[in-house]
């Protein structure tokens, strides 16, 4: 059985998570491969190679990326032992760790039920590769981190871990939003019951306090433009400025509407993150400013980007698009060009639903993440609203 397009792509998360370990197929069998403490010689690593002895086949790969989480787990914590790994007569590796069937291995099976429930949940499959994006960034790092602390604890599942994981983020961070998303729905999945007060004890989402009045400008961004020397890059800056895009979803979208004649409306595809919407431009004119006219008749005038979702993620794309911002030493983050888009809107009228909408994310979390601008909006429609009846 052919697993090289599966083993790229949990490979391909494994390095966005930091993780220097790699699953790969030799013949039949499923082997694990990486920096590993030497026999001789524990304190110094070398890459080499761990016989997994697993079958090269669906169940096989379940049971390898377990095993090497347990193996990453060992070695941050420097507990990995060789002579824990040996093979038995079957050629099957195990472990002692592994093969007790205490908290960690019924934590292991609740978490692999849960990830089984996530994919197949109808509404995910419509869009296979958000699915695979979503849970490689907001829902594994939690898991992992939530294994980790049950096992530093000696928990089970259950309120009590969720709550410890939880409050391992710093309050207010986007972390910490993200972690409590994935956490109620392991609850739900798991059947627990959460806090009532959970909502409150994750903390916020969105911009930072630190960072709200720190957006950039409209000149800001116009400035920042001059500074990206490459001209592909430049029209994906102006993507996002104009559009509000998410990184990814520069290369995701119909842009056809940006030709001559053409409404101007683009359209961001369902194989994007949150799936199929349209978006208009704010401000109109920045559409010859930028010079997007040019991206009407395709994607050739963009970065040269992997989009083949069969050997990359929507992830890996949205990275690659905020190394380059970090390489020209933009004074601004691509989510700097989204969110400075977002409060565009607010300022000049556009209903929270329709922005919301375009933005490709519910009213509740745009309502969270802008409130301060449109907390000053609506009091300042309402003071505006007072003047005018006291003229009268």
């Amino acid at each position: 059985m052919d697993l090289s397009v599966d083993l790229a792509r949990i490979n391909a998360s494994l390095a966005a998570e930091g993780i220097r370990l790699r699953l790969e197929q030799r013949g039949r069998k499923l082997n694990l491969r990486g920096p590993l403490p030497c026999r001789q010689t524990p304190h110094t690593t070398r890459t080499q190679r761990l016989s997994l002895g697993l079958p090269a086949d669906a169940q096989g790969l379940r049971e390898a990326e377990r095993t090497l989480q347990l193996v990453d787990l060992q070695l941050r914590r420097q507990q990995f032992r060789w002579d824990q790994w040996a093979a038995d007569a079957n050629g099957i590796a195990s472990s002692n760790a592994a093969a007790a069937p205490g908290l960690e291995h019924q934590l292991e099976q609740q978490l692999e039920q849960f990830e089984q429930a996530f994919f197949e949940d109808p509404r995910r499959r419509r869009s296979a590769a958000g699915s695979r994006s979503t849970w490689t960034a907001a829902y594994r790092p939690y898991l992992r981190r939530l294994r980790s602390l049950a096992s530093e604890h000696n928990l089970p599942l259950g309120t009590e871990l969720l709550r410890i994981t939880l409050e391992s983020y710093g309050e207010g961070s986007r972390s910490r939003q993200q972690c409590a998303t994935a956490l109620q729905a392991l609850a739900v999945h798991a059947d627990l019951a959460l806090p009532e007060d959970w909502r409150a004890q994750a903390g916020g989402y969105g911009l930072h306090r630190a960072r709200f009045r720190q957006l950039p400008s409209d000149a800001d961004i116009l400035e920042a433009f001059l500074l990206i020397p490459n001209r592909s890059w430049r029209l994906a800056f102006g993507l996002m400025a104009t559009f509000g895009l998410r990184n990814h979803e520069v290369f995701f979208s119909d842009l056809s509407s940006l030709r001559a004649g053409g409404d101007r409306v683009i359209r961001v595809l369902p194989t994007t993150k949150t799936g199929e919407h349209q978006v208009w431009p704010f401000h109109p004119d920045w559409v010859e400013r930028f010079d997007l006219h040019h991206l009407g008749d395709g994607h050739e005038a963009l970065p040269a980007v992997c989009t083949d979702l069969r050997r990359t993620t929507l992830q890996q794309v949205g990275r690659r698009v905020a190394e380059q911002f970090r390489r020209y030493g933009l004074p601004l983050t691509p989510y700097d060009l989204r969110h400075a888009w977002a409060v565009r809107t607010i300022h000049i009228g556009l209903p929270d639903t329709v922005a919301a909408r375009m933005m490709g994310h519910s009213v509740a979390i745009h309502t969270r993440t802008y409130h301060h601008w449109i907390t000053r909006r609506d009091q300042q429609q309402a003071v505006d609203a007072a003047l005018a009846r006291l003229k009268a």
